[in-house]
């Protein structure tokens, strides 16, 4: 199955801010601008911002609850990015032990040489 990776979802997940609030949002199943912002090291009019990076690209969804929105991660979504960075890491895994299989037979090469001499 090839799983095309979606920059925008890997640039909104980049943040370490983000990847906090969504740890919390999956934590506390659910939170507020407010509540999020009382637990991490910036005000609430940047939590704000970093949500609406997050329901851009659709990892978070919210729902008007009195004068404040409820954000909650996307799950299908969510599961998205993780079918992504599994298919990254396959690749890269794959890339690696041919670059190890390569470095094995250099050096091989270079005993083979040195016990021909």
């Amino acid at each position: 199955m090839s799983v095309a990776t979606d920059d925008e979802l890997w640039s909104a997940v980049g943040d370490p801010i983000r990847r906090r609030m969504l740890d919390l949002l999956l934590a506390g199943s659910g939170g507020t601008a407010t509540s999020l912002s009382e637990q991490l090291p910036v005000t609430r009019q940047a939590v704000a911002k970093h949500l609406g990076v997050l329901g851009r690209v659709g990892l978070v969804h919210d729902t008007p609850v009195g004068r404040e929105r409820r954000y909650e991660v996307d799950e299908a979504q969510l599961a998205r990015a993780v079918a992504q960075l599994s298919a990254v890491g396959a690749a890269w895994d794959a890339r690696l032990q041919r670059i190890k299989r390569m470095a094995e037979a250099i050096e091989r090469a270079k005993q083979e040489g040195r016990q021909a001499r």
